[in-house]
């Protein structure tokens, strides 16, 4: 996931934001005097990981090319709180036109990229990987996901296209885990192939099948300590672990202490919170 490419993903998205956002024409820059310039810097009001340099840059070029910008920071990058995140100059009106889209790109994928970060921060030295979900806004999964990579996550499947996770009603319709997994692997090719499980009976059943990796659904410490063991005894080194369910900053720690492989949230896509960002104009007439 970590190598797609975003440039034709960044410029499509950013073109429904700005359709979205500017319509016809923006009637408010239309009372800026044409010929007006303005200089802009981008301020963080609280401490984040940066994230969505490349949106913010084409909702501008996109506008004006003329548009100048100056970046202080790197994507995935801390940054403080008062932090100069960027520097802009040149006509005032597309520089206004273009301020909020842009900064909605910059602050939710920074808000995306910090939480992410405080997770995998939480269970550092352990070896665990946090990952992401499928629980994305609605046209933005890739952008988010690569939110996710700057903050120090890795993902998941980016959609159903490119891995097998075989759930609950999936295992009811094939008749069996061993029938789902049977048959995933006739389809898929060289996809991955994961199944979840709700406890230690259907992970031995899971555990005897040609199975990449095995999600632990909502299991307790203890199971999942249980389920480590399992995997051993049955010799399924290759088989990789996943736990999953209402993990939080407070109990991941405790989760990867367990052994297993992974641990994917949700809430990193799907909780969102936007880091709090402002940009302050000057203007000049020319």
């Amino acid at each position: 996931m970590s190598n797609f490419n975003l440039t034709t993903e960044i410029q499509r998205s950013v073109a429904r934001a700005l359709a979205e956002d500017v319509g016809s024409g923006d009637l408010t820059a239309a009372l800026v005097p044409g010929t007006a310039t303005a200089t802009a810097t981008v301020i963080t009001r609280e401490p984040a990981i940066l994230c969505g340099r490349a949106w913010f840059d084409e909702v501008f070029a996109r506008l004006d090319p003329t548009i100048k910008i100056e970046w202080n920071y790197m994507d995935g990058q801390r940054v403080s709180a008062n932090a100069v995140l960027c520097s802009l100059a040149g006509p005032a009106r597309p520089l206004l036109t273009g301020e909020r889209t842009a900064l909605n790109f910059l602050q939710t994928l920074s808000g995306t990229a910090t939480d992410t970060r405080r997770y995998v921060d939480a269970i550092a030295g352990i070896g665990c990987k946090v990952l992401d979900t499928r629980k994305t806004i609605p046209g933005l999964r890739r952008a988010q996901k690569y939110a996710v990579i700057c903050g120090g996550g890795t993902n998941h499947r980016v959609g159903l296209f490119d891995a097998v996770l075989v759930k609950e009603n999936h295992i009811i319709a094939a008749g069996s885990i061993s029938s789902a997994v049977s048959h995933a692997r006739a389809t898929a090719g060289e996809c991955m192939v994961e199944v979840e499980v709700e406890s230690l009976e259907e992970l031995q059943e899971a555990l005897s099948t040609d199975i990449d990796r095995v999600l632990l659904d909502n299991f307790t410490n203890e199971q999942l300590i249980e389920a480590v063991k399992l995997k051993i005894s049955r010799k399924g080194y290759h088989v990789q672990l996943e736990a999953s369910g209402n993990v939080t900053l407070d109990t991941i720690r405790g989760i990867a202490k367990t052994g297993v492989d992974f641990i994917s949230i949700g809430g990193l896509t799907k909780h969102l919170r936007a880091i709090d960002l402002s940009m302050r104009f000057q203007f000049s007439k020319s």
